[in-house]
């Protein structure tokens, strides 16, 4: 996986050191949806996730994405990710999915 697209964007909130890992989610200009779940809690990196059509709870964040980058911030282990294009095609099957980095560690929020 690539850290070349990513974006580090500070908060500087006592959380974040509870949310080390990093999930970027990259549309490629096809409706998707996609399901992340986690061991730990997950939280959207963005003002208002309802705006993004994402829904975050426990440790599972789901939404639509079709253009532009979605993130959220993660701890424990990244146990699943689903990605499917508008005709329910799963990844890797589609290359209309989007384009998804799961990066550990990641300190400098």
């Amino acid at each position: 996986m690539s850290d070349n697209i990513m974006e580090k964007e500070q908060t500087g909130t006592s959380e974040d050191s509870q949310l080390p890992n990093l999930v970027t989610i990259v549309g490629r200009g096809v409706p998707s949806n996609f399901e992340i779940s986690v061991s730990g809690g997950i939280e959207m990196a963005a003002d208002n996730p309802v705006e993004e059509a994402t829904v975050v709870a426990g440790g599972v964040a789901e939404g639509l994405i079709d253009v532009g980058v979605q993130r959220f911030y993660f701890s424990g282990e990244c146990a699943n990710i689903r990605a499917v294009d508008w005709n329910g095609v799963e990844a890797p099957e589609s290359s209309s999915t989007p384009t998804i980095h799961v990066n550990y560690g990641v300190s400098d929020r």
